[in-house]
């Protein structure tokens, strides 16, 4: 087990119980009346919340203290929710940070895939097919435009579903913890 493997597993615990937490919170934020919907702060909260649960190969980092990059490509439904939910957060030595891009790019470690359609959204899943990056998508897409984690919203909460096979292909590792959150998996073939 690598050094930064054992420093992920000692930190996960904690962001466990913090994601479980965000699930709990969840619970309104598709339906809530009289107010505003809570889902667009829950996913915030998520994306932020998710990279512990992931093992990213060495090569994703071109230095032990570069950032860890959370990207917004096309239209971005947060605003400055995003950046509160990662603000002062890290993963190890990484600082998270956001960015909002135009285009998909391999630069980022987690790429939320948004408020497109679909076309847009496979093409960016193309761009970065191969590479470490944690694809997020959002919505129901066609089967070929969902990431490796994919925001639903059921029974009035944000869920999300996990494709296995999709994060192998990009070199990455999920948790048994965090697949055991998700609505449902598609496991490795």
């Amino acid at each position: 087990m690598s050094h930064r493997t054992r420093a992920l597993a000692a930190w996960t615990s904690g962001a466990a119980a913090a994601l479980a937490g965000a699930l709990l919170l969840a619970g309104a934020a598709a339906g809530q009346s009289g107010g505003q919907s809570l889902e667009y702060p829950v996913k915030a909260a998520y994306l932020p919340k998710l990279p512990p649960f992931v093992d990213w190969p060495g090569r994703a980092f071109a230095a032990p203290q570069s950032p860890f990059v959370i990207c917004v490509v096309g239209p971005d439904p947060f605003g400055g929710l995003l950046d509160k939910a990662a603000s002062g957060q890290r993963l190890g030595e990484h600082a998270i940070v956001v960015r909002r891009l135009a285009a998909a790019s391999r630069d980022c470690h987690v790429l939320y895939l948004g408020q497109q359609n679909a076309q847009a959204v496979a093409d960016s899943l193309k761009a970065v097919r191969g590479a470490p990056v944690l694809t997020v998508t959002d919505g129901a897409r066609q089967p070929g435009a969902r990431g490796i984690v994919h925001f639903v919203v059921k029974d009035a909460r944000v869920r999300f579903v996990i494709d296995d096979q999709q994060a192998a292909d990009n070199g990455l590792t999920i948790s048994s913890k965090l697949m055991s959150l998700a609505l449902s998996v598609r496991r490795r073939a």
